[in-house]
């Protein structure tokens, strides 16, 4: 069962306008694909974003309430709601108050009793387009400047040759014998309550209402061919793995007029060579000598946006994490960017010169106590590093 609509939002059924509106905008804030850093922030930003605008709507939002979350999504998925403005407009005599079109209540009746009279609904009404998805890669780099990519998309586009009409200019019309140019077909059911009609989209003219006698060679009748789209992308800096931009208008074309969908690219960060990321926060190792840590020192630390001079305390400890703020990511949509965190590793050497192993011994055997070791000591073993 999926999740009803008032618990998307977090409101009660009772919850007036204001409520909702406050609410979704909570809601939205904390799962935009572009702020969250949820791996399911646009699936949830996309059910809030419906939440809001069936309850929003007092038609919709009375078929929600009657129907129940299930039936309601189904209906929508049969066609949707218009809201009660069909044909013949609202409050037109209709006791469901959709007039000709019935809408709001007359789907309910629709659902539950499967159809009626008067309950059609327009089968060249506008329709928007699908939305299509993609993936990109980019470096990490390139997600902390923020950087403009080109991408191919094979997408379906409207045909050139018909005008996405399906058949040449001059092709010869004929009324469908099938629906008599009504675009729609009635079946007529026995129900409990009596003869219902159920009216469906003709499957001979696919609601068209007429025939042609040829259809376009580049699109097959289709309307829609599928071409190589090259498209810019603007990828905001601090853009995290896995987040989605979206593109408006640039999906598959709508019908009957309607506008096309819209494009969803999942970006994709490679992992980097030198630096680990936890949201906003980048994560670096850095090695240095025993005799660096043990005097301490000056060292230049790599970032993304140039190296930095970090004061490394005398007896440091193999471990031990320094924070550099503000070096890290951007954060989207608000000011400022992460830390950078620099873990110090000491390495030990592999060889050693002569005078190297000199030092080194008579280190040990001071066994670490200053008042034992000839003056100048800790200046020979920090030079001979």
């Amino acid at each position: 069962m999926s999740e009803d609509f008032y618990d998307v939002l977090g409101v009660s059924r009772d919850a007036d306008e204001d409520e909702i509106k406050k609410a979704y905008r909570k809601k939205a804030a904390e799962y935009h694909p572009d702020v969250s850093d949820d791996p399911d922030a646009d699936e949830k930003f996309k059910k809030v974003k419906k939440a809001k605008e069936v309850l929003s709507d007092d038609e919709k939002r009375q078929a929600y309430d009657q129907m129940g979350h299930d039936r309601f999504e189904q209906a929508e998925k049969r066609g949707g709601f218009d809201g009660g403005r069909g044909p013949g407009g609202a409050g037109q005599g209709n006791p469901f108050g959709g007039g000709g079109g019935m809408g709001g209540m007359g789907d309910i009746f629709n659902e539950f009793f499967g159809g009626g009279g008067g309950g059609r609904r327009n089968p060249n009404r506008p329709r928007q387009g699908a939305n299509l998805r993609t993936g990109m890669e980019i470096d990490l780099e390139e997600a902390f400047e923020g950087v403009t990519k080109q991408i191919s998309v094979r997408r379906p586009e409207r045909c050139s040759a018909c005008d996405g009409e399906g058949h040449p200019p001059g092709a010869d019309v004929n009324t469908c014998p099938e629906c008599n140019g009504q675009g729609q077909v009635t079946q007529v059911q026995q129900t409990p309550f009596g003869r219902v009609q159920q009216s469906q989209t003709c499957p001979r003219c696919n609601g068209d209402g007429q025939q042609y006698s040829e259809t376009c060679n580049d699109c097959g009748g289709d309307g829609v061919v599928q071409r190589e789209a090259k498209l810019k992308v603007d990828i905001p800096a601090g853009i995290a793995d896995g987040q989605t931009l979206q593109m408006e208008r640039e999906g598959a074309p709508g019908e009957n007029g309607g506008p096309k969908g819209d494009l969803l690219i999942e970006v994709r960060v490679r992992e980097h060579p030198d630096f680990e990321r936890d949201g906003a926060d980048l994560y670096y190792r850095m090695a240095l000598s025993f005799p660096q840590v043990v005097f301490g020192d000056k060292i230049e630390v790599p970032t993304l946006s140039g190296s930095v001079e970090m004061d490394v305390p005398k007896g440091t400890q193999s471990g031990e994490t320094f924070r550099l703020r503000s070096k890290g990511m951007p954060r989207l949509r608000r000011r400022g960017n992460g830390d950078l965190f620099v873990k110090v590793q000491v390495v030990t050497p592999d060889s050693m010169n002569d005078e190297q192993r000199e030092a080194l011994e008579q280190f040990a055997e001071a066994g670490g106590e200053e008042v034992n070791v000839e003056k100048g000591f800790f200046e020979r073993i920090k030079s001979s590093f």
